[in-house]
């Protein structure tokens, strides 16, 4: 391998040595080349040696170390077209040289691949545009840890208004962006979630070595919950329902259309996106089960949910006569707004006095509730609430019904009873003198009776005739010894 300039003649005839420096070499299958290096003979020689190490790696058909794997994620455009061109690099690694707007627009096309829906992957790929248009990173190489962390730790939130002016006897519409604050920790650590998303995919798909922003920690949400939700007690859910049964029809769902729908979302604890995504066939009224499609579920696999009796005869009669590609419900995007007015006709609180909402996400608090409420077992409660770890289906998914507190203080055993050991004394007719104050060894101690007047009380301690003295646990015998406390014969 060498590192040479080249030498031309200008139009003045004399010879003149180029700027920029060359390099000759031949690669791991002989093949000689010469490329263009960089105009300082310092870089072009570190050039030079890090190609040759690439050429050994691949030589040996194995991975490039980690220095030299961040080599080549810096090189310019050029030089891993080169590369590639040379078989020294995969066209995969050649990518990480793409400007980022590329990456995460495959990155996109990936979630969609492995089964996400368009909003779920719409909403991930906006959070990633936000954070690296707003640092200006237009390179992998540029992304910063330090960077990112500063700018999600400075996001608001924005909301677009619309104000109305009469000029000149017209109305005029003029959209303002209004400025609602900070965002809070949950929201932060969202954006933060699908950074590190997209960059554990550059990795995977082999487009870069290391994630960037690997050791950056998300805050704990619990210091800032601004949209805290409740479970609604049993009483309030069967207002809820019977209030929405009578009610008008709404958001293009019938009053007991909308009622089987929160019947069903109590009773199982689906989501609204697993609720819209309901089909005919995915009920087994048989086994008195319902189905969830992988893409659909959150974990992405298939879940199997059972269904009580009841609820699953009144949606055998409500679906009967539909074809089974049909949707169950036609559920509008703002689930909240439904249900908040549904609740003001049953009289219940959309905020209760402590801040918390009892939007749609709250019916699937209520099924952890009710099923705490009823006994089942946590791991039971956890298979159908279809969490990963049973600290979230305890922590933040079961909530404590009014009286329930109080009705659990009730069932404890009752303290003041005598105990079974002074029960069974009594009836015997002796006395533990460890817990009755009218043993003999007690009343000796006080000073009340002597060693004599021991003689009297039957099967109890000997005391000895100090008063102030303490018996052993030897001596503090519930019987006699005759052939120790009697004179020889």
């Amino acid at each position: 391998m060498r590192v040479f300039r080249t030498h031309y003649r200008g139009r003045d005839g004399k010879r003149k040595e180029a700027k920029k420096f060359y390099i000759d070499f031949s690669d791991h299958r002989g093949i000689r080349h010469r490329w263009p290096a960089l105009e300082s003979e310092p870089q072009s020689k570190e050039f030079a040696r890090n190609l040759k190490r690439l050429i050994r790696y691949r030589a040996a058909d194995e991975l490039p170390d980690m220095q030299l794997q961040r080599w080549i994620e810096n090189l310019p455009g050029r030089f891993q077209k080169l590369l590639v061109k040379a078989d020294l690099l995969s066209p995969a690694k050649a990518a990480a040289g793409k400007l980022l707007k590329e990456h995460i627009q495959d990155f996109h096309e990936s979630l969609l691949g492995k089964g996400d829906t368009k909003k779920h992957a719409g909403e991930i790929k906006a959070k990633v545009k936000r954070i690296v248009e707003g640092c200006r990173f237009r390179y992998w190489s540029d992304i910063s840890a330090s960077r990112v962390q500063q700018k999600i730790s400075g996001l608001r939130k924005y909301v677009t208004v619309v104000e109305r002016k009469k000029i000149r006897g017209e109305i005029v519409k003029k959209r303002k962006q209004k400025d609602l604050g900070p965002l809070s920790v949950k929201t932060r650590n969202d954006y933060l979630k699908a950074l590190k998303q997209f960059c554990s995919w550059m990795v995977s798909d082999r487009r870069a070595v290391e994630s960037p922003i690997g050791y950056l920690q998300t805050l704990n949400e619990s210091t800032d919950r601004r949209h805290d939700r409740r479970a609604l007690e049993p009483d309030e859910i069967r207002r809820l329902l019977e209030a929405t049964r009578a009610a008008c029809r709404r958001f293009k769902m019938s009053g007991y259309q909308r009622a089987l729908l929160y019947r069903l979302a109590a009773e199982t604890g689906l989501r609204a996106s697993e609720l819209r995504s309901l089909k005919v066939s995915s009920f087994d009224f048989d086994r008195c089960t319902v189905s969830i499609e992988a893409a659909y579920s959150k974990h992405r696999r298939e879940d199997i949910l059972p269904l009580r009796a009841e609820t699953a005869k009144e949606l055998k009669a409500f679906l009967s006569g539909k074809m089974p590609g049909v949707n169950v419900f036609d559920m509008p995007d703002k689930t909240a707004d439904m249900l908040k007015d549904d609740l003001a006709d049953a009289g219940i609180d959309y905020v209760d006095d402590a801040g918390r909402y009892a939007d749609f996400h709250a019916l699937r608090h209520t099924t952890g509730s009710l099923l705490a409420a009823s006994g089942a077992h946590p791991k039971v409660a956890q298979s159908i609430m279809r969490h990963a770890d049973i600290n979230l289906t305890l922590g933040r998914y079961t909530h404590i019904f009014k009286g329930q507190d109080s009705e659990a203080i009730e069932k404890l055993p009752d303290l003041s009873l005598p105990s079974k050991q002074a029960e069974k004394m009594k009836k015997t007719g002796t006395y533990d003198v460890t817990e009755d104050k009218n043993s003999a060894i007690y009343l000796a101690k006080q000073g009340h009776i002597t060693g004599d007047d021991n003689l009297h009380h039957i099967k109890t301690n000997r005391v000895p005739d100090n008063k102030n003295a303490v018996l052993s646990e030897a001596e503090a015998t519930r019987t006699p010894n005759l052939r120790i406390d009697s004179p020889m014969l």
